[in-house]
């Protein structure tokens, strides 16, 4: 199978079975085009489509993304995960206002020194809202890639992204190629499928080399496991005279749970006063069921914590800016999933709450 023949296969396919009718697909041009980008980097399609349409009422055009407040940016970015996504798109978007007047950059190259927007992106982007020739290479295209000409081993590493890009490249069409993108993306998410390929109906099935050497369960090859570390910690779940109160912190900007608000956490209870600065009435404090938080390097277990502060007026963090919030009148914050877990468990059962 030629290049031309593999995309207009893939085209011809599309046309007849693709998605037409996502929310991001009426309107192609670069802005909603690159937020649905982010938001799908490693997140269902179901999942990304009540984020998008909420993030867009909000958020219509890029001057009222860098105009917000980050932390409403992260509140609407609350559950989707990796957070720093958000984070770049905020900071993309101020350097689309401070650097090309709102407008989006028409070349990958320049596209790629935005804040969170690397290659593949960056092709999507340009080649759906513009029509540039760019190929691209996501999960998905990986996938279909992998399989059709049977790259050996684990698609990310740096010899097989080479060649994966070589093959990206030569097959994207010269014409229709945001259509193009769709497709691949489309035939990656809904037939190409990790577990169970639906190959019958695969438009490129003939020439497929996993499917002729029966492997398509084989490839694409799994990363190589590492066994993840295990870290532990205490989230404490601090009330001051007010019941319906709950203290947070504000994390540093760059790190685990960047600028999102969390609970205060310490290793030991008995040292939570040196490690947090906050004094707390140990007789309070009342260990809640564990939780486990798996991150893509580390496991994360989570002993909540139940507790009132000695004095509530004169509470000191040096972590960063604290918040009493109302778990009742939930504020507009970007908050940390567990934690939004766990404030939404104490809301809804008050026999978790303390007798003050």
């Amino acid at each position: 199978m030629t290049p031309s023949q593999f995309n207009s296969a893939v085209l011809a396919w599309f046309d007849q079975h693709g998605r037409h009718d996502l929310p991001w697909q009426q309107d192609k041009s670069a802005y909603p085009t690159w937020i649905s980008e982010i938001m799908l980097q490693q997140t269902q399609v179901t999942t990304v489509i009540p984020y998008f349409q909420r993030f867009m009422t909000r958020f219509p055009d890029v001057f009222s993304l860098a105009d917000a407040p980050l932390d409403e940016v992260l509140h609407l970015w609350t559950g989707l995960g990796y957070y720093a996504r958000a984070r770049n798109l905020h900071k993309a978007a101020q350097q689309l206002v401070a650097e090309h007047n709102g407008e989006f950059p028409d070349t990958v190259d320049a596209m790629e020194r935005l804040s969170g927007i690397g290659r593949s992106t960056a092709g999507a982007i340009l080649s759906i809202s513009r029509g540039v020739r760019a190929p691209i290479l996501d999960g998905n295209v990986k996938r279909v890639l992998t399989r059709f000409y049977a790259v050996e081993g684990w698609p990310g590493s740096t010899a097989n992204q080479k060649t994966l890009w070589q093959y990206a490249e030569q097959n994207t069409p010269q014409q229709r190629v945001g259509e193009y993108t769709q497709a691949m993306m489309d035939l990656g998410a809904t037939l190409c499928t990790r577990g169970k390929p639906q190959c019958g109906s695969c438009p490129l099935q003939a020439d497929c080399q996993a499917y002729q050497q029966n492997r398509t369960r084989e490839l694409p090859a799994p990363r190589p496991k590492k066994t993840l570390p295990v870290k532990q910690t205490y989230m404490l779940l601090l009330q001051n005279d007010t019941e319906d109160t709950v203290l947070l912190y504000q994390r540093p900007p760059s790190g685990l749970w960047g600028g999102l608000w969390s609970l205060p956490e310490t290793t030991d209870l008995r040292d939570l006063h040196q490690e947090t600065g906050l004094e707390a009435i140990q007789e309070s404090l009342q260990p809640l069921t564990p939780m486990r938080h798996t991150f893509s390097h580390f496991h994360l277990d989570i002993t909540p914590v139940l507790g009132r502060l000695k004095d509530p007026t004169d509470c000191v963090m040096d972590a960063g800016p604290l918040l009493w919030y109302n778990i009742r009148q939930p504020q507009n914050v970007g908050l940390a999933a567990p934690v939004k877990k766990l404030l939404q468990q104490l809301a809804r059962q008050p026999a978790l709450r303390l007798e003050i």
